[in-house]
């Protein structure tokens, strides 16, 4: 196989979001912390929706990103999710799903300071040849015969992490 075609994980995120500040959003951010190993970030409103009761510059979720070989946490994130994938969930270089419960996930303990507490997980996909649109100089767009499709995507999932798609 030519090699600029082959597949690998770019970026991982882990989401949590609250609707609200306060010790929900604590909650969250010590989760991620203890999932990640990293500093989690606070996710902040730019939009305001009034029946939500959300305004611009409310905190309302936590959120982190882990890069570079990232292989094992997400094949231990696929486990919790039971190893299944509905087709919807699946996008043209990306995929994402939900964790209802963080216990689920192995190797994690409950912890009586945070509860129970689900979380979302995206993963991004890339090929050599994708920095050509962050460099900074000479930016370029990627060719579209260069771009990874729905069905790569699929393909990727059950070679890598033999994930189960359902329609």
């Amino acid at each position: 196989m030519n090699n600029m075609k082959e597949i690998r994980i770019e970026k991982v995120t882990l989401n949590i979001g609250t609707g609200e500040a306060g010790g929900k959003l604590e909650k969250a951010m010590k989760l991620l912390q203890n999932l990640s190993n990293q500093k989690p970030v606070a996710t902040i409103t730019k939009k305001r929706i009034p029946t939500w009761g959300v305004r611009p510059g409310t905190t309302i979720g936590a959120k982190v990103t882990l890069r570079k070989n990232k292989d094992v946490l997400v094949e231990n994130m696929l486990k919790a999710a039971g190893n299944k994938l509905n087709q919807k969930k699946i996008g043209e270089g990306n995929f994402s799903f939900g964790i209802p419960e963080y216990i689920n996930v192995p190797g994690s303990k409950y912890d009586l300071s945070i509860g129970i507490i689900g979380f979302g997980v995206m993963v991004t996909l890339e090929r050599n040849g994708f920095r050509i649109k962050k460099r900074a100089v000479k930016k370029g767009k990627i060719p579209q015969r260069h771009l990874i499709s729905k069905q790569e995507t699929i393909d990727f999932l059950k070679n890598k992490f033999k994930t189960k798609i359902e329609d």
